[in-house]
């Protein structure tokens, strides 16, 4: 017999309505103002807050952190929950910018489907290129939203063909729009042969529903005096273009990463969004089952469990608490039920269970598999740890780590405050902006901080000096490489390297060696036989 909720619905019908993905875009191309008219049309906002703008503008709800507000850019990954008709919808916003692509990776791993948004005039960006690529080694569905069509844009089929040449996956247009700017009349919708006509600078544009749009079909004798005589020629050209030399649209290739729909609007004037939604929502699916070792967890099960993918600390500036986001794979969590940690091996209770819409939560009492929760953390988890429920103990597959690319040797200022610098800087490296490392037995009043990009190190001294009070002296170091040790046995003082690789530990005591340059790291691996080196680490107990 299945459990039911408060509302009334048995567990499964209840996991059967969730839909968890993520929005990857290079940065600026219009992601969080997508974001938000999705929530806009759940009804969980009431006005969207432009990103950029004047100062007593409203900012993005999925922008949270001071230095995002000052930015205007996305430096943390947001999660948001909303219902829209039968749809329980679970958004994780990633942060856009290249240095930051770690926390979208580890974002990506709790997601089921990623929508890539995509500049109508800049096409694939370097950016997006990375992202993509993190979504192919997952293997899963991407849905492709081209946007800002009310600005000038390039060809639309030169689009399609670079998401093809670059990025190695194959397209099919769900619909085409007809012109582009000033001349955006619309879009053709492909499965039922309608247009789609939209009326700029409508009063109601950014309002809750879509801007005045009418529905007119593909052979109707109006549609050349609505659009012009130019774009309806286009158009037709355009349609039979399409149906003669496109791929044909297969559910199963989507399904695995090889296909992706790819939709045209703007997300500033509401074009196109809300199709966009209802279509993506039909054709993505319920959570899927996910790896544990040689297993795989089915998410209808009856056991809870879930795996962390995000820390976050001092979210809320009063409590300076920090919070573990979970992903939950299995079966129903109840608030107060014991759940076993994994990696820390012993049982507990998931303190203060919350669910997100970015800097504002709420309680909750359940939660179902594809929904992401944010529990107290007192300092027991870590990236990649496995919840779970009923006396069925095992464990998910780690989250690599990324191999920091930047270092710079930190120092506290003052050195009274060494308290509150361990503290931070520690509880910062949990939440995996940054790792830090140590000299081979050396102490904490010094650390090397290693990242993906350099824009973390700003935000590093930002949240040191704001959250916890402590100024810091920065020294840029010259190394671009990091290798971590596998063969624990070996002496790594006794090492024969070159003379600037440096030998280093993390937190853990896990040996690593930096290097300068590629060359060296050829040095160490020739003269010591021995030797194994791993680009990655991984996020182990």
């Amino acid at each position: 017999m299945d459990i039911v909720n408060t509302t009334g619905r048995p567990t499964q019908e209840e996991i059967l309505r969730r839909r968890t993905f993520a929005i990857i875009s290079h940065p600026d191309a219009g992601k969080t103002t997508l974001t938000e008219k999705f929530l806009l049309y759940g009804g969980a906002i009431q006005q969207a807050g432009m990103v950029k703008g004047k100062k007593n503008n409203k900012h993005a709800v999925s922008d949270w952190m001071e230095i995002e507000k000052q930015r205007g850019i996305s430096v943390t990954s947001s999660v948001m929950q909303f219902n829209y008709k039968d749809y329980c919808i679970n958004i994780l916003d990633t942060p856009g910018h290249q240095d930051f692509s770690e926390d979208t990776y580890r974002t990506l791993m709790a997601a089921d489907s990623a929508v890539m948004v995509i500049d109508a005039s800049k096409g694939v960006e370097r950016q997006t290129i990375k992202l993509f690529k993190v979504c192919l080694l997952r293997n899963i569905p991407i849905f492709t939203f081209i946007n800002k069509m009310d600005r000038e844009a390039r060809n639309p089929f030169d689009l399609m063909e670079e998401i093809e040449s670059v990025l190695g996956i194959r397209t099919y247009p769900m619909n085409w729009p007809i012109g582009s700017g000033k001349e955006f009349k619309g879009v053709y919708d492909r499965q039922n042969s309608s247009i789609i006509a939209f009326t700029a600078n409508d009063e109601n544009a950014n309002a809750q529903h879509e801007v005045a749009a009418t529905r007119v079909d593909l052979k109707d004798d109006s549609l050349k005096d609505m659009i012009g005589p130019y774009l309806h020629e286009t158009l037709m050209d355009d349609v039979e273009l399409l149906d003669g030399a496109g791929y044909e649209f297969d559910m199963e290739e989507v399904r695995h990463g090889r296909l992706t729909p790819v939709f045209f609007g703007s997300a500033l004037t509401n074009f196109g969004v809300e199709p966009f939604l209802q279509e993506f929502l039909n054709m993505t699916t319920s959570p899927l089952p996910r790896k544990a070792g040689d297993r795989e967890i089915d998410p209808f099960g009856k056991n809870f469990s879930a795996f962390v993918f995000k820390i976050q600390a001092n979210m809320n500036k009063a409590h300076r608490d920090r919070l573990a986001f979970m992903r939950i794979c299995s079966g129903k969590f109840e608030k107060g039920m014991e759940v076993y940690h994994v990696q820390g091996d012993k049982k507990m209770r998931l303190s203060q269970p919350q669910q997100l819409m970015a800097e504002s939560r709420e309680i909750v009492d359940e939660a179902y598999a594809g929904d992401i929760i944010g529990v107290f953390d007192p300092g027991v988890f870590s990236i990649g740890d496995t919840i779970c429920s009923g006396g069925d103990k095992f464990a998910f597959e780690g989250i690599p780590t990324f191999a920091p690319e930047h270092f710079a040797l930190v120092s506290l200022v003052d050195t009274m405050k060494r308290k509150q610098f361990v503290k931070g800087i520690t509880q910062i490296a949990q939440e995996g902006a940054i790792q830090i490392f140590q000299e081979l037995n050396g102490g904490m009043e010094e650390v090397i901080v290693g990242v993906v990009g350099v824009l973390q190190f700003e935000v590093l001294v930002y949240r040191l000096k704001n959250e916890y009070n402590v100024d810091i002296r920065m020294q840029n170091l010259p190394y671009q490489y990091i290798r971590w040790i596998e063969n624990e046995d070996i002496n790594v003082k006794a090492l024969n390297l070159t003379s600037d690789t440096r030998r280093i530990q993390d937190l853990k005591g896990k040996k690593l060696l930096l290097f300068t340059n590629p060359w060296n790291i050829t040095w160490a691996t020739d003269h010591n036989p021995t030797l194994e080196l791993s680009e990655f680490g991984k996020n182990e107990a």
